[in-house]
């Protein structure tokens, strides 16, 4: 039931390059939002300054321009809870952290790192839980005078209640957490910079999000995030502590998380090779969830409408290389031809494009898309597909070469040149007959008769169908690039 008081967000840090894990977190949040008639929240989440950097901010807002992931507030869009990154919210951040210092919710904390190391490697000697053991929890006046006075600094550490912390994930149901797996943490460095574990949940409450739908390596965090909550209610910071939903890993190679460094992660990749975001979108959506039993394809109307975050499973996710290619090559066939001429403009550009700007002949590309649009699976495949419509001769592939070019192909050719040369070239079905009547002169069916001439004509053994190619390109160049094929074996 569409529920339009849904508020979620996505708010990525600005470091490296859009991931697709990353990206599936948004699609997730951005479907429940848009599913729900709710809010997206972009937020940037920019407070580690020698990690975030300007570019990747800007390529995180390209990619969602890109992907069509729209937000309600957020950079460059606004909204009540300006301003929308983080490194522009710092005396926010300063003024709850002082409420939950003088509530009593939080503490200073004066151990050193050498202090609280070795009280940890003496816990895990004893076998007991190693986090912080709560040492300045309660200290006095004087004790805190006196540490001060050694020129100690402190950070400040929220106080974790004494009792379980249970809550109910929308994925993985009804969770509980005891004390000791779950201590006392730092929300603000000595240097009064506040760190994730304060200005994420500050964020939230804030904004006023409902829901929270992330990643499972974030999990282990909630506990923590549910008792500040709880605190900032009290404070009336927060108005309610938001519904957690923590979404399944997605899988690389070997059972291993998708790491960022791992080279199919990056969404840069994807966007380079000629995904359609539709493509990608329909994919990245089937991680963790799915729309039917027997329906993988569908369009973003279709996700939106169908996507209810109850559906998501908490297994592991698989990400399937050859499954994204092919929901992208059915996204490819279902656009217009019209559309699909446009979406093939930037690989028919410079620097992709192999051959000379005025070389491009703008009819023979409108004459050969629709034979193409049934064959590319990513648009960057349109390059090598349609170049020899375009170069002065074709490109020179020596194992195509000598794959195709068996002893007597050059009597084939001399075949083949003829039965052309007299052919009707307003018709395909013509040229098909006329190297189809060539090879039965050589014994040969059309499978084994056509490879010469393709790599001739195209330079390549594999391709569009060749005698709608051959029909395109023309008969004058047709039969010149044969007879420059019949030299180079005879030569």
């Amino acid at each position: 039931m569409a529920n339009a008081n849904v508020r979620v967000r996505f708010c990525p840090s600005p470091t490296g390059n859009p991931h697709v894990g990353l990206v599936r977190t948004a699609l997730f949040n951005w479907a429940f939002a848009r599913h729900n008639g709710g809010t997206m929240v972009f937020r940037i989440e920019d407070t580690d300054a020698a990690r975030d950097s300007e570019e990747s901010y800007n390529q995180l807002l390209d990619s969602m321009r890109w992907l069509g992931l729209d937000w309600d507030e957020g950079p460059e869009t606004g909204g009540p809870h300006a301003p929308y990154r983080q490194s522009q919210r710092m005396d926010l951040y300063k003024d709850v952290a002082e409420k939950l210092l003088a509530g009593g919710y939080a503490y200073h904390c004066y151990c050193t790192a050498l202090e609280l190391e070795a009280r940890r490697d003496a816990a895990r000697a004893a076998g007991k839980p190693s986090g912080y053991d709560g040492k300045c929890r309660d200290l006095t006046a004087e004790q805190k005078a006196a540490y001060e006075a050694e020129g100690r600094t402190s950070i400040v550490r929220f106080r974790m209640p004494d009792e379980p912390i249970t809550f109910t994930d929308l994925v993985r149901g009804e969770l509980t957490f005891t004390p000791e797996n779950v201590p006392d943490y730092g929300i603000v460095r000595a240097n009064g910079a506040p760190l994730y574990t304060l200005v994420n949940p500050v964020d939230d409450a804030l904004m006023e999000i409902t829901h929270v739908l992330r990643g499972e390596d974030l999990l282990s965090s909630t506990p923590r995030q549910v008792a500040l909550y709880k605190a900032l209610t009290e404070l009336g910071i927060a108005k309610e502590i938001p519904v957690f939903g923590h979404l399944p890993y997605v899988m690389g190679e070997g059972n291993k998380k998708l790491s960022k460094r791992d080279p199919q992660a990056s969404l840069n990749l994807y966007r380079e090779r000629g995904f359609l975001p539709e493509g990608l979108i329909n994919y990245l959506s089937l991680l963790g969830w799915s729309y039917s039993a027997d329906q993988d394809i569908f369009s973003v109307a279709e996700l939106v409408e169908k996507f209810d975050i109850a559906d998501v499973n908490a297994n592991p996710a698989r990400f399937d290389l050859k499954k994204a290619e092919a929901i992208n090559a059915d996204h490819i066939r279902r656009l217009d031809v019209k559309a699909f001429t446009e979406a093939c403009r930037p690989w028919l550009q410079a620097p992709h494009a192999n051959w000379a700007p005025e070389q491009f002949d703008e009819a023979a590309w409108e004459a050969i898309a629709p034979y193409a649009q049934t064959r590319v699976t990513v648009l960057s495949d349109i390059t090598a597909n349609v170049d020899f419509l375009f170069r002065d001769a074709p490109v020179e592939d020596e194992a195509s070469w000598t794959k195709a070019m068996k002893e007597g192909s050059d009597a084939l050719l001399r075949t083949a040149r003829e039965k052309l040369e007299s052919a009707d070239w307003s018709s395909a079905e013509s040229l098909k007959n006329a190297v189809l009547a060539a090879g039965e002169e050589h014994g040969l069916k059309l499978g084994k008769a056509q490879a010469p001439v393709r790599v001739a004509v195209t330079g390549r053994t594999v391709g569009l169908p060749l005698f709608e190619s051959l029909e395109i390109l023309g008969k004058e160049k047709t039969l010149s690039r044969i007879d420059a094929a019949l030299a180079k074996l005879t030569a």
